[in-house]
């Protein structure tokens, strides 16, 4: 037998399943892995080895087989409690905080079978697209450790990527999940508004931040995402009325059999072209031409699409997004522990009236409706996944607020827009540069087209013949 980190998800998923390994057995190696590389990655903001063994004696004993992630190793992302174990939401702020409650999705992937071996790193609050806390170390990127693994969710893609887990559990407000995934060459989904129980974002502000899978592969993506949407198995408990459109799955059998034939429309233009020049690297464009012949290859019909003047979107966006910091919790007596971008976000926002927080929300819905009309003709649409290759560590501006704002706007310029319309994305591999970076495409689908984006990804993953390649901290 190889060893554990090798196998896929889905692969561990039915030796666990076959009793050929146990959870206690699979916690053990990837807790090993984490002790001997983690040092060297920076994915974790704490590993709880003890908890993690405690969990997957639990699991052997007292949790059914059929639980859909049964044994299987993960960690939660540092801005999602668990009860008991410090939650310091990437901050020095509030760095020693132990949670009484765990959140919704940590509930979740415990009912679901899951073992979790700690938290994830994640920059303050999970504001910026990056991960560099000032108070822990930066997420570094597994195929250079002189480039970030992108944000809020880079722990989480640092520590796949490294194989130092077989999947993880993300969130993304405007990229949070696509942008670390396409730094660290894997799969990233985040799924339809209202899709998954625990993140569904109906919850909150202008119903941006969902909860989704980061995976080595399609098929891996599809299992983690079945097992946060069905934990208790199918059909999924809602806790609202309202909820994403289409079937809620299960998705697994979708990206293993990678059938049909799509319509795909291929864009460039992004509602922040007036606020900022947008410039695609040559190996953004190469991995846009790459996926291009791909769908070509494989039969798919392929269309440019129109540019769509959006002039408004940037400020509503920014306004969004201040809103959101000013609603952090922070102890006055510890407020001077927050970084820059965070005090400069929570400034603008807390300044902010309710008629500008309404007329930003009220923009930002007419632009869901226009964006899924423009849209609607097509199965799926095609952008670059980032528009600049994974920037090095420490590229950011430390204290400018604005020109902070605008580099990640240039980084990553594809990814928020999404969020907004409440559609489901996809990112995934398709080449790698002459440095042997990983660069991808991100796929945008229909209202709750979940099952469409695995499939045609499933097709594309098998087309790129990229193979299980592997980083160099392997």
């Amino acid at each position: 037998m190889e060893d554990l980190h090798e196998y896929t998800a889905l692969e561990l998923h039915q030796l666990l399943q076959r009793r050929d390994v146990t959870p206690t057995e699979a916690a053990e190696h990837y807790l090993a892995r984490i002790e001997r590389l983690d040092p060297v990655v920076g994915a974790f903001a704490a590993v709880t080895p003890d908890l993690a063994l405690e969990r997957a004696r639990r699991v052997e004993r007292d949790v059914p087989r059929a639980a859909p992630l049964w044994g299987m190793p993960l960690a939660d992302k540092d801005l999602h409690p668990r009860a008991g174990v410090p939650t310091a939401f990437g901050s020095r702020a509030h760095e020693g905080r132990v949670p009484d409650e765990s959140d919704d999705l940590v509930d979740a992937v415990d009912a679901a079978g899951a073992v979790s071996l700690g938290k994830t790193a994640t920059p303050e609050f999970g504001l910026p697209s990056y991960t560099e806390p000032v108070g822990g170390r930066p997420a570094r990127n597994p195929w250079d450790l002189e480039r970030g693994a992108g944000g809020s969710s880079g722990g989480a893609a640092a520590a796949v990527a490294a194989g130092l887990l077989p999947f993880a559990p993300g969130s993304d407000g405007g990229g949070s999940i696509r942008i670390p995934a396409a730094s660290c060459g894997l799969v990233g989904v985040k799924p339809s508004r209202g899709r998954v129980p625990s993140g569904s974002g109906l919850d909150r502000l202008a119903g941006l931040g969902v909860v989704g899978p980061i995976a080595r592969t399609v098929a891996d993506a599809a299992l983690l995402l079945d097992g946060m949407i069905a934990p208790h198995g199918y059909p999924p408990r809602h806790p609202f009325a309202v909820r994403a459109p289409g079937d809620d799955g299960p998705y697994l059998g979708a990206a293993i059999r990678g059938e049909g034939r799509f319509q795909v429309a291929v864009m460039t233009d992004t509602p922040w072209d007036e606020f900022t020049e947008i410039r695609l690297d040559p190996a953004a464009r190469a991995a846009l031409d790459a996926g291009v012949a791909l769908l070509d290859r494989l039969g798919h019909g392929v269309e440019e699409l129109a540019p769509a003047a959006e002039p408004g979107y940037p400020a509503a966006f920014r306004t969004i997004w201040q809103a959101g910091a000013a609603t952090i919790d922070v102890a006055e007596e510890r407020a001077d522990q927050l970084e820059p971008l965070t005090r400069w976000l929570m400034g603008r926002g807390r300044a902010l009236t309710a008629a500008e927080l309404a007329a930003a929300q009220s923009w930002l819905t007419g632009f869901e409706r226009r964006t899924i009309a423009r849209f609607a003709p097509f199965d799926a649409v095609m952008t670059p996944a980032l528009a600049l290759e994974p920037r090095p560590v420490g590229w950011y501006h430390a204290e400018d607020g604005e020109e902070n704002f605008a580099q990640q706007v240039r980084f990553t310029p594809y990814t928020s827009f999404v969020n907004v319309a409440g559609l489901p994305a996809l990112t995934l591999p398709v080449l790698d540069t002459e440095d042997g970076l990983p660069m991808g495409v991100q796929l945008i689908g229909r209202p709750g087209g979940e099952a469409t984006l695995f499939a045609l990804a499933a097709q594309l993953e098998r087309a790129a013949r990229r193979g299980r390649r592997r980083p160099p901290v392997w």
